[in-house]
């Protein structure tokens, strides 16, 4: 189903049932909801602005408040790798190059080009599906204000009046969709240590290990609205400690909730000069940090940073296979040397489930530049992140594709992800990043951080230590 991007809130409730209660327009101007429309949240849609009625055969099940405690009998304590809720749940069947045509109407354009190219070796294991996410009350609280008054920027180049949690719950258009996913909910602050690995195409790799942090003011329960964070939404570092020929390098971001005011503001302190400088190169389709080329920045994560070099527009809706759950792929269990396979990761410990995702394209604008001509993104419904996305270069080719893969880290409640893949179908590479399972457990609660240290002159010190 394709939307038109002209379409607002009005016209699109009664456009079907995977489209029910949603508008999708591209004017910023529709960014506000009625009250009535609101009002669906937490009712006939989930606190998140998702459908809360499963689908009509019950392979995707009614969302009934998701994870919000660490199950019991796991033995599961805060500080631990998050454990398997559904570790004896048996996969239902496997997808693989020889039988995709039977699933084709339920796979992404990500993983059809993954079973196509890899399928001598790449499967995907499909188990029953569990709308796990959740998130705390007072998030939910604040999806439904920001629902009645979450506007967008000028030129949809961030977001104003909107606090915590989602900005636009029930989006009026594929900008205020691609704002929800940058602006997820994390902990106010959290610190994380993580492993990424870029394998040869004969299967050898090194592994780099980044310490990284936030201080997410979107999220501070203090703050009532965008105007009160001084344009800054969050404050990041990144520190990498290994291999020793990359340790010290340190980059701070200061992300901006207004880009038409103020782009990305970064730094970077390398240890050969010593010296820290602006990098306003940590943005659009400029090399990533530690990915030896293989992704662009504004592609961490699924997509970041600024949206104005691209044209929005809403797909549609669609039951897909996508990652979910995926718990056994973040245990510390598990060696990197088992997940780390020569083409693509092991896809014997990746789980894919049946989930409704929201499928957005950007085409890059006339008269701009990125490596990228096109990119498709699938949202899963419940969490408004990127599960898969397509790549095109600049000739209209596929050239890469990427996978996220998502947990619910029910200590806090939030939904989170725990790794993520960047194959280039050109060369037969990848990358593997967000890896935690040599690495101590994800801090959700680290409130010993300072914003003290989230300076040039700090970075610096944490780079010579």
């Amino acid at each position: 189903m394709r939307l038109s991007t002209r379409t607002g809130w009005k016209s699109l409730l009664s456009a079907g049932a995977l489209c029910a209660g949603f508008a999708l327009g591209t004017s910023a101007a529709l960014a506000e909801v009625p009250d009535p429309v609101a009002a669906r949240l937490g009712q006939d849609l989930t606190p998140m602005g998702s459908e809360k009625a499963g689908n009509a055969d019950g392979s995707i099940p009614a969302w009934t408040g998701g994870l919000t405690t660490p199950p019991a009998g796991l033995g599961y304590e805060v500080g631990m790798h998050h454990l398997n809720p559904f570790g004896d749940e048996k996969e239902l069947f496997r997808i693989t190059r020889e039988n995709m045509d039977q699933y084709a109407d339920k796979l992404t354009g990500t993983h059809k080009a993954l079973l196509k190219d890899y399928g001598d070796t790449y499967f995907m294991k499909v188990f029953p599906t569990h709308r796990t996410c959740a998130l705390p009350e007072h998030v939910y609280q604040a999806n439904r204000r920001n629902a009645k008054v979450g506007l967008l920027a000028e030129g949809g180049n961030g977001v104003s009046q909107a606090i915590m949690g989602k900005p636009f719950p029930i989006p009026n258009n594929a900008l205020e969709i691609i704002w929800n996913h940058m602006l997820g909910f994390i902990n106010h602050k959290a610190t994380r240590q993580f492993a990424a690995a870029i394998p040869t195409q004969g299967g050898d790799y090194t592994i780099y290990t980044v310490q990284d942090e936030a201080i997410v003011a979107w999220n501070d329960p203090s703050k009532k609205s965008a105007e009160e964070l001084d344009n800054i939404w969050a404050k990041y570092i990144a520190h990498t400690v290994a291999p020793a020929r990359r340790a010290g390098n340190v980059t701070l971001v200061h992300e901006t909730i207004n880009m038409a005011k103020q782009g990305r503001l970064a730094w970077q302190y390398s240890p050969g000069t010593r010296r820290v400088r602006r990098a306003p190169d940590i943005a659009y389709d400029n090399p990533g940090t530690n990915s030896d080329g293989m992704t662009t920045v504004d592609s961490f994560g699924g997509y970041n940073g600024s949206p104005d070099r691209y044209n929005w527009t809403v797909i549609g809706k669609q039951e897909a296979y996508v990652p979910y759950n995926n718990y056994d792929l973040g245990s510390d269990k598990l060696k990197y040397e088992d997940i780390l396979n020569q083409r693509h990761i092991n896809q014997e410990h990746s789980r894919y489930e049946l989930h409704r995702v929201w499928v957005i394209e950007a085409n890059l604008k006339d008269g701009t530049r990125h490596v990228y001509q096109r990119r498709r993104f699938y949202l899963q419904e419940d969490t408004w992140n990127i599960v898969a996305a397509e790549l095109y270069d600049t000739r209209g080719q596929l050239w890469r594709v990427q996978e996220h893969f998502p947990i619910t880290a029910y200590e806090v409640p939030l939904c989170a992800g725990i790794a993520a893949t960047y194959y280039d179908l050109t060369n037969g590479r990848y990358l593997a990043g967000g890896l935690i399972n040599e690495e101590p457990a994800i801090n959700f609660f680290a409130n010993e951080l300072d914003e003290n240290r989230y300076t040039p002159s700090a970075i610096r010190r944490l780079g010579i230590r």
